[in-house]
């Protein structure tokens, strides 16, 4: 089975005996990632006993199979025959808007990578909360999100020396993608503010709060809202939604 014209054919590579790797580009773009998105999800759809299990990333995905179950031709086969599908239902992005304290003890990086880019700690706030990025993966640390589509006045190396650790809910620039830290961890990224919400949380039913396709908006708060924020996702009485589920409950 071929592809329609204005689809390419990604490549694929093999990950062992057990595991397919579909590559779809070499580039982070949203088209390339909605592609990696919509395979995941007819396979997904599919695991069981010759699926086990589907790992996307930003331009590919790898595949984890049962070859007893399913030979690796007929594997390939059908992965070509969904790709081949232009008549794929999608779920709706889900958009967040992220409340985020810039500066300070929050953001320790926010002087200094200013003064890298020859601008003030206003001007890269300004920067950074305008686009509606894209949540290209989640991976690395459990529901850590690595976010698209920084505005490249933004784009900066990683630092010489990274941080042993850096605290969970941090928002970071590393090259050029930010991202959203769930749990405290190693970094070599440009820490420039935190967010109070807990992007994984094990006590949660679903613990990841983020997902691979979702939509996020950065609204700068100032430390005093941090606080609250915080104090009342600690009480239990605050569980942050997306914005379309806090629309629907407002009508």
């Amino acid at each position: 089975m071929s592809l329609p014209p204005t689809l390419a054919m990604p490549r694929f590579f093999l990950a062992g005996d057990r595991a397919l790797t579909v590559e779809f580009g070499q580039t982070i773009d949203a088209p390339t990632n909605r592609r990696v998105q919509q395979l995941a999800a007819r396979l997904n759809a599919q695991r069981g006993d010759a699926i086990v299990g589907v790992v996307p990333t930003y331009r590919s995905l790898t595949v984890n199979y049962e070859p007893l179950r399913i030979s690796l031709d007929t594997l390939r086969a059908q992965i070509v025959a969904y790709l081949a599908d232009e008549h794929v239902d999608t779920a709706p992005a889900r958009r967040w808007l992220v409340p985020v304290c810039y500066g300070g003890e929050f953001g320790e990086d926010l002087q200094t990578f200013a003064a890298t880019h020859d601008m003030t700690p206003g001007e890269v706030i300004a920067l950074h909360s305008a686009p509606v990025y894209r949540v290209y993966m989640v991976g690395f640390l459990p529901g850590f999100a690595y976010l698209g589509d920084l505005d490249s006045r933004l784009h900066t190396p990683r630092r010489a020396v990274p941080r042993p650790l850096t605290p969970a809910g941090s928002i970071n620039v590393g090259g050029q993608q930010t991202a959203i830290a769930s749990v405290a961890g190693p970094s070599g990224w440009y820490l420039l503010g935190r967010t109070p919400w807990r992007s994984f949380d094990p006590q949660r039913e679903d613990p990841f709060l983020f997902a691979a396709g979702d939509e996020v908006v950065f609204t700068p708060i100032g430390d005093e809202d941090y606080a609250q924020r915080v104090a009342a996702i600690e009480r239990g009485e605050y569980l942050p939604q997306p914005l379309s589920s806090v629309l629907e409950d407002e009508r």
